[in-house]
């Protein structure tokens, strides 16, 4: 049965801090639930959700669960994400005393279900693209609500609580959850095989975005992506590649390192002209389907015209950290190959354009990946070695397990050797820690280059440690050039 939200109800979420958890207890509370929250990690967001108005605890034990029932005649609902094991104290001892359990992404359904929703679902490009909708309905003066897996830059969050008619959410696919939501659009981004701990193939992933797909209202997806093509009917489609047989499609006159100049097409008639200030085939992809989601909310051309030309890329998605001694340091959430290669394309790009939204004209290019899983990086092990195989040297960092138990013969080390195999000439070092791998890139790298840091684990961690870094007496060896 569906979750129907009661304003008479406290909300309790285990784990506030996190992406996905914050955005819904900031919107919550702002609709003047009574909402709080536990989590342990010092984080910025916290104090964020303490100024909207929620309740935050420092510890996940049982005492938190007595204090939020004190003086309260309803029982708080509790929320979990997938990320809380059930040998969390706190959420034991909320079973323990009969309070109802539910998964974030019931409160996210209750939401989606409650109003005019649009979720953006899809392999890659999913809180880019749900940013960029977000973003563009803003300055458009539509006011959304919105809940992202990311920081929007026009927020300075990933939640947003709008007086306007519609929600915009990012559908995460990662667990199945995403078939409770019943948006009135549908967007999908792509679709190949990831997250290998939930799909034990394509067919069980693409099986899973069918039914999320049956339950909206109506679906737009991407032309360009044969699986998306040959397996989802769709009211509207968009492309970069052909105006022809599309709704929406944005046809390049122009790629650059600091954006891209393109035609935009509705029905196959040129409407007119989009200056789009992020690099790469895959933001222009993304910008598409955004622009075409707003117009099918009958927002105008030529409104849309301007805003983006405004745009800005969700936090984590080649962020600029800062210079360090001459080196652009930026970072990137890529953990898949296909993200990976594409990142690593627009990275390229700049070096060879010359034009980049960086500060200095990035000369070369080192990239630095972190595995994410070992199940990901034992699926698509020659996959991250052929993409990772265009820059100008790499370094691996250990690999994140994110909680999963080894395999036998997949690690770091393993990846670099594959690199080595597909691109003997190409320098690859592996890092036994962040110390080391810190240290590595200061020495390893030149004034000049393009760090691009990618990985969904704690790689986004490197800017800090650069500026703690000091050199020693017993420097590591320069790569080759």
């Amino acid at each position: 049965m569906a979750l129907t939200l009661d304003r008479r109800q406290p909300l309790h979420f285990i784990g506030v801090g996190g992406i996905g958890m914050s955005a819904l207890a900031g919107i919550l509370a702002q609709r003047g639930f009574n909402v709080s929250g536990s989590d342990p990690k010092d984080q910025a967001v916290l104090t964020q959700l303490r100024q909207q108005g929620v309740r935050i605890f420092r510890q996940q034990t049982a005492s938190t669960i007595a204090a939020i029932r004190s003086g309260i005649s309803t029982s708080p609902m509790v929320v979990i994400s997938s990320a809380v094991p059930e040998s969390n104290p706190e959420l034991a001892a909320a079973r323990q005393a009969g309070l109802r359990i539910c998964h974030r992404a019931d409160i996210l359904a209750a939401l989606i279900n409650a109003q005019p929703s649009i979720a953006v679902a899809g392999s890659h490009g999913k809180t880019t693209t749900s940013t960029l909708i977000a973003t563009l309905l803003a300055a458009t003066h539509n006011d959304p609500t919105a809940v992202i897996g990311g920081i929007v830059p026009a927020f300075g969050s990933n939640g947003r609580h709008g007086d306007g008619r519609l929600l915009v959410a990012e559908a995460d696919e990662s667990d199945g959850s995403l078939v409770k939501f019943k948006a009135a659009l549908g967007v999908l981004t792509n679709l190949e095989l990831d997250h290998t701990d939930h799909y034990p193939n394509l067919d069980a992933l693409i099986a899973t975005m069918q039914r999320f797909s049956r339950q909206c209202q109506q679906l737009l997806i991407n032309h360009d992506c044969a699986v998306l093509r040959e397996h989802f009917q769709a009211q509207h489609r968009w492309s970069i590649r052909q105006s022809d047989g599309v709704c929406f499609a944005a046809l390049p006159r122009e790629s650059r390192g600091d954006g891209t100049s393109a035609d935009f097409y509705e029905h196959g008639q040129l409407v007119g002209r989009l200056a789009v200030p992020l690099a790469g085939a895959h933001n222009l992809s993304n910008v598409t389907a955004a622009v075409a989601a707003c117009r099918l909310e009958g927002v105008s051309f030529a409104e849309l015209q301007q805003a983006v030309a405004q745009l800005k890329a969700p936090g984590r998605r080649f962020d600029y950290r800062g210079t360090w001694q001459q080196r652009l340091v930026v970072d990137d959430y890529a953990h898949h190959p296909s993200e990976v290669a594409a990142t690593l394309a627009m990275a390229r790009l700049m070096v060879s354009s010359g034009r980049s939204p960086l500060p200095l004209p990035p000369q070369r290019l080192l990239a630095v990946f972190q595995p994410h899983r070992y199940s990901r990086t034992a699926e698509f092990l020659e996959g991250f070695a052929t993409a990772l195989s265009v820059a100008d040297a790499v370094l691996v960092a250990p690999l994140y397990s994110a909680g999963e138990a080894p395999i036998p013969g997949i690690s770091s080390e393993a990846l670099a050797a594959a690199i080595h195999a597909h691109n003997p000439a190409l320098p690859v070092q592996v890092a036994a820690s962040n110390d080391e791998l810190t240290a590595l890139v200061a020495c390893e790298s030149r004034a000049g280059d393009l760090v691009l840091a990618m990985g969904a684990g704690d790689i986004n961690g490197l800017w800090e440690r650069l500026g703690r870094w000091q050199a020693s007496d017993d420097a590591l060896p320069l790569l080759a050039a």
